[in-house]
C-alpha cells in the first residue's frame, strides 16, 4: 500500500509500505477514504532527527472495514467507521470511567496517512457511522477523529456552560472548533485569540464574540479590556507552545480554569504563587480521544447542526501529502484533506 513517511525534518516522502493485517483476534483492518494532516504533525516536521526507516504519519481517519478478527462483533466488512487518534478497549477500569485514551490495553495512531490501517481493539475503538463512504459529511465526520473531539474536550474539562466566558488561544482547526464546542455548550463570551483574519472570520461564524489579533502583553491586555479587567473563567490553549501557556495565564480569571489540549512543546511552565496558585486558577486537559465524546457529537454532524468540516480549506491526493505539511507549514492552508 502506499503510506506517508518522514524520514526527517521537512522530508515527507509518499511509499510503498506493507499492507496491513488482521494480527490478533481483536483486530480490524480498515482502508482509509478520508485522511488529514494536523497541526501536530507539524512539530517532528520540524524538528524530527534523520532516520534511516523513516516514521508513517497521521492519525486521523475515516475509512471502510475490509477484514475483522476472530472476535470483532460491533463492526463487520463494509461498515464506514470513525477512528479516534487512540485505539481502546472500552471496557477496563479508565475507559469506563470515560478516559479512553488512558486505556490499559490502548495505544495512539502513527500511520494513518495511508490506503489502509490495521486498528488494534476494533470493537472498543471504531464508530460505525450510517453513511456511505461517497457521503457529503465525510469531512465533518473525520474532525470526530482528532480536531473537534479535542475542542471539545478542552471545552469539557474547563466546564464550559452558559455561566462562563471563555478565551480560545489558537486559531488552528482545534482553537475554531474548540470556539464551536464552546458555543454549543452555552458559552456567550468567547474571545477568540489569533492573528489570520480568513480563519478568525470563521471563527466568529463558529461562535467566536470577540477576536484578538495582539500577542504576548498586548494580547492579554486587550482580552482583559474586553473584560473589565478580570479575565474569562475559562481558557483554550489550542497551540501548546510556552507563549501560548503565558497568555493563558494571563487572561484566566481569578477562580477560573485553563484546558491545554496543544501537546506541549515544552518541560515545564509556571504553576507558583504568582501564576496559579495565589488566584486558585485550575490546570486541565489532555489528549482528547476519548470514545465517548464520538457517541455525543456524531448525531448533531449527521442532522447539520454543526459543520466542523468546515475547518478543511484545501483537498490533494495521498501522493501530494508532502505538498499539504508544506502548505500548513507556510500557513496556506488551515488544515489538508487527504484523499487516498
Amino acid at each position: 500500500m502506499r503510506a506517508t513517511v518522514l524520514y526527517a525534518a521537512g522530508d515527507v516522502r509518499v511509499e510503498d509500505r506493507p499492507d496491513p493485517t488482521v494480527q490478533a483476534p481483536t483486530d480490524a483492518v480498515v482502508r482509509v477514504v478520508r485522511a488529514c494532516v494536523c497541526g501536530s504533525d507539524l512539530h517532528p516536521y520540524h524538528s524530527m532527527p534523520a532516520s534511516e526507516h523513516g516514521r508513517t504519519m497521521g492519525h486521523e481517519f475515516v475509512g471502510v472495514v475490509e477484514e475483522v478478527g476472530a472476535d470483532v462483533t460491533t463492526v463487520q466488512r463494509g461498515d464506514v467507521v470513525i477512528a479516534p487518534f487512540a485505539w481502546f478497549d472500552n471496557t477496563c477500569e479508565f475507559c469506563r470511567e470515560g478516559l479512553t485514551t488512558s486505556c490499559l490495553h490502548g495505544g495512539f495512531f502513527s500511520g494513518t496517512q495511508a490506503e489502509a490501517v490495521r486498528v488494534p481493539q476494533a470493537d472498543g475503538t471504531l464508530v460505525k457511522a450510517p453513511v456511505g463512504e461517497d457521503s457529503a459529511l465525510l469531512p465533518s465526520l473525520l474532525t470526530l477523529s482528532d480536531v473537534l473531539i479535542t475542542g471539545h474536550h478542552a471545552a469539557v474539562t474547563a466546564g464550559v456552560d452558559a455561566r462562563t466566558s471563555v478565551t480560545v488561544i489558537g486559531d488552528g482547526a482545534v482553537g475554531l472548533l474548540a470556539v464551536m464546542a464552546a458555543k454549543r455548550l452555552g458559552a456567550e463570551q468567547i474571545v477568540l485569540m489569533g492573528r489570520h483574519v480568513a480563519r478568525t472570520d470563521l471563527g466568529r461564524e463558529f461562535g467566536a464574540t470577540d477576536v484578538v489579533a495582539e500577542r504576548g502583553e498586548e494580547g492579554v491586555a486587550k482580552v482583559l479590556e474586553l473584560t473589565g479587567g478580570r479575565g474569562t473563567h475559562t481558557v483554550l490553549e489550542c497551540v501548546g507552545h510556552l507563549p501560548a501557556y503565558e497568555q493563558a495565564v494571563g487572561t484566566v480569571r481569578a477562580g477560573g480554569v485553563i484546558s491545554r489540549v496543544g501537546v506541549p512543546q515544552y518541560e515545564s511552565a509556571p504553576v507558583g504563587f504568582d501564576s496559579l496558585f495565589g488566584r486558585n486558577v485550575t490546570l486541565t486537559g489532555g489528549p482528547g480521544a476519548q470514545r465517548p465524546y464520538i457517541e455525543e457529537l456524531l448525531p448533531d454532524v449527521l442532522e447539520g447542526r454543526i459543520e466542523p468540516g468546515r475547518v478543511f480549506d484545501r483537498t490533494v491526493g495521498l501522493d501530494e501529502t508532502p505538498e499539504a505539511y508544506r502548505a500548513m507549514d507556510q500557513r496556506e492552508a488551515l488544515k489538508v484533506l487527504v484523499r487516498p
